[in-house]
C-alpha cells in the first residue's frame, strides 16, 4: 500500500465518522497562517481522543503539548459541563493561536492554556496539589517522554488513562542504538510503561495520513 492510499483511507473515515465542523476546520486554517507546523492530529485521531475521554467519563484532562489547539477542541468537547482541561505549551506563540481557537469553539470556560517548558508546568502543577487528572495525553517533544510519563503518575490515580502520541518513529523505535534522540526517549518511555508496576500499558503501529506512526496507551493500575 502506497501514502496515497494510506492518506485516501484516512479521508474517508474522517469524512463519514469524524466531519469537521467550523471551529475544527478554523483551528487548522488558523494555524496555518500563523505558520505553526503541521503536526496535529488527524480528524480520525482526534475523534479517538474524544471518544476514549467519553468512555473514561473524564472530568479532569491534562494535554502535554498544545500546538494550535486542534486536539485540545476534540478533548475538551469530550468533558461534562463542569469539566476541566489544562493544557501545556512550551512556545508562546502556539498558546496564543490555541487560546483562540479554544475561544471560538466555545470551551475557554472549561480550559486553561498554561506557557512555558512542560517539565517546569508540571511540577507546578503537583506542587499546587491539584485534583488528579482521568486522562492524559502526551504529545510533546519526544526526549522528555520518560518524565512527562514520571510526572503523569503523580497527577493520576488508579483507573486514569495515559496515551502517548508519535510512539513509531517511522520503525525507528526498533533501533537500540539510534542515535536520534526522539527514537531514544520515546525507546525509555515505553520500556518504563512496560516494567512500572502501577500501569498496564500497550501500544499500537498505524497507517495514515500521518505516514507510518503509533500511540501508547496505559492504565494506572495501582
Amino acid at each position: 500500500m502506497s501514502q496515497q492510499q494510506w492518506t485516501a483511507v484516512d479521508d474517508y473515515f474522517s469524512s463519514l465518522l469524524a466531519p469537521a465542523d467550523e471551529a475544527l476546520e478554523a483551528a487548522l486554517r488558523d494555524s496555518d497562517a500563523a505558520g505553526l507546523p503541521r503536526i496535529n492530529v488527524t480528524p480520525n485521531q482526534g475523534k479517538l481522543l474524544h471518544l476514549l475521554a467519553q468512555t473514561q467519563g473524564a472530568r479532569r484532562i491534562l494535554e502535554i503539548g498544545t500546538l494550535g489547539g486542534y486536539s485540545t477542541i476534540w478533548l475538551g468537547r469530550a468533558l461534562p459541563a463542569d469539566g476541566r482541561l489544562i493544557t501545556l505549551e512550551y512556545d508562546a506563540h502556539h498558546a496564543e493561536v490555541a487560546k483562540a481557537n479554544l475561544d471560538r469553539a466555545g470551551l475557554a470556560d472549561r480550559t486553561e492554556v498554561r506557557v512555558g517548558p512542560a517539565l517546569d508546568s508540571l511540577a507546578k502543577l503537583v506542587a499546587e496539589g491539584v485534583e488528579p487528572f482521568d486522562v492524559v495525553f502526551i504529545d510533546a517533544d519526544k526526549p522528555n517522554n520518560p518524565h512527562y510519563l514520571d510526572w503523569s503518575l503523580k497527577l493520576t490515580r488508579p483507573g486514569s488513562l495515559i496515551i502517548g502520541d508519535n510512539v513509531v518513529r517511522g520503525g525507528k523505535v526498533t533501533e537500540a542504538d539510534s542515535t536520534d534522540p526522539t527514537v531514544q526517549g520515546t525507546r525509555r518511555f515505553l520500556e518504563l510503561m512496560a516494567k512500572h508496576p502501577k500501569l498496564s500499558a500497550t501500544a499500537l503501529q498505524t497507517v495514515g495520513s500521518k505516514g507510518y506512526d503509533g500511540f501508547s496507551l496505559a492504565r494506572v493500575i495501582a
